[in-house]
């Protein structure tokens, strides 16, 4: 059975690689940015449409699923938090344009781990409530990509909503062991080290459950105000970018904010900038992808994509559940999973024509 999925805000391509690593195929892709317009179009041979919101609907050819990374800084720390109140928050609506008039069997769409707790969790009530609306059964979950076989520490929220009353089961997702970040590392380059006295290393070194082992920072003149006392040298942007950690561990999550690759670790005694290819491996893409651009652009795009393999999964279990009847048919039997919560039908109206 062939079934076909749109791609929007498609980025450089990582929903697309998942899903088409499990036998889906793309019919459609839209994406504004340039640069990765053009490294989308290098790997996948297709230029993707551009601004969402000028696409007609009925240029869209049939689909039955659809997936999208919608824009997540204005949900995000970095992004400042603004939701919908930024215009780039108000794309979920262009989104729902698409679902009402095609109505595809599923659709999956992902956003920041925060995306969930945003104004109160009124946000997400909102996304939840506009495709219940609309005929959809909705659940979610935050899921971590260190789990799905990459050395880094990457929340994300997942909706995935369905037609036909079935509720797509994220207990199913098969999780791996956590590898560490030296697994993924290029063993020759030309590596970008920092001298001795440039950052300090600290003895005291524990590992978080996440599998991160902070072992120093870089020694950096940053702003003090507002600071706690030895903290100084971590006052940045999630405060992670001047942090040097064990390549024993894992890694923190990529920001599409670090355009500059602050990215240093702890590797055979010496510490030294992640490469934009180490960067792409942790983001799940292999080797032949390829890359094209200044490496301020590659970070940047990186930072701003989804994980391959965690999309793989959800891929497999997308088309197990929702496009198998037998499947189908067993999963309306069983007890309901996950996490969506109730809210007054009023409310969510209220909330929505305040947007």
């Amino acid at each position: 059975m062939n079934i076909n999925f749109i791609d929007l805000f498609a980025g450089i391509g990582g929903f697309r690689i998942g899903f088409q690593n499990v036998g889906f195929r793309c019919v459609f892709s839209s994406e504004i940015d340039e640069h990765s317009r053009e490294i989308y179009n290098l790997n996948h041979g297709e230029l993707p449409k551009g601004d969402i919101t000028k696409i007609p609907v009925q240029s869209i050819p049939k689909f039955d699923v659809l997936t999208a990374g919608f824009p997540c800084q204005p949900f995000s720390i970095a992004g400042e938090k603004r939701g919908f109140s930024d215009t780039r928050g108000t794309l979920f609506f262009d989104i729902l344009r698409i679902i009402k008039t095609s109505k595809p069997r599923a659709v999956i769409l992902e956003n920041v781990k925060h995306f969930k707790n945003h104004d109160n969790g009124n946000t997400l009530k909102i996304v939840l409530h506009s495709l219940m609306d609309i005929g959809y059964t909705v659940n979610w979950d935050v899921l971590n990509a260190v789990n799905f076989g990459v050395p880094q520490n990457r929340e994300r929220t997942i909706i995935v909503a369905s037609l036909d009353g079935v509720k797509f089961n994220f207990n199913k997702l098969t999780t791996t062991s956590h590898i560490k970040l030296e697994d993924i590392l290029e063993d020759d380059g030309d590596f970008e080290y920092l001298d001795e006295n440039e950052y300090t290393l600290i003895q005291k070194r524990t590992k978080q459950k996440s599998g991160l082992i902070f072992v120093g920072y870089r020694n950096k003149n940053l702003r003090t105000k507002g600071v706690k006392d030895n903290t100084e040298h971590l006052s940045r942007v999630h405060k992670q970018p001047n942090r040097i950690y064990s390549a024993k561990g894992t890694h923190p999550t990529l920001s599409s904010q670090e355009s500059g690759g602050r990215y240093f670790i702890l590797h055979k005694g010496r510490v030294r900038k992640l490469t934009v290819r180490e960067c792409y491996r942790l983001m799940g893409f292999n080797d032949n992808f390829i890359l094209n651009g200044s490496k301020a652009k590659l970070y940047n795009r990186i930072g701003n994509s989804i994980v391959v393999p965690m999309v793989e999964e959800i891929a497999k279990q997308v088309k197990f559940q929702l496009f198998n009847d037998e499947c189908i048919k067993k999963i309306e039997l069983e007890p309901k999973q996950g996490n969506l919560f109730s809210l007054n039908y009023s409310d969510t109206n209220k909330l929505a024509s305040s947007i």
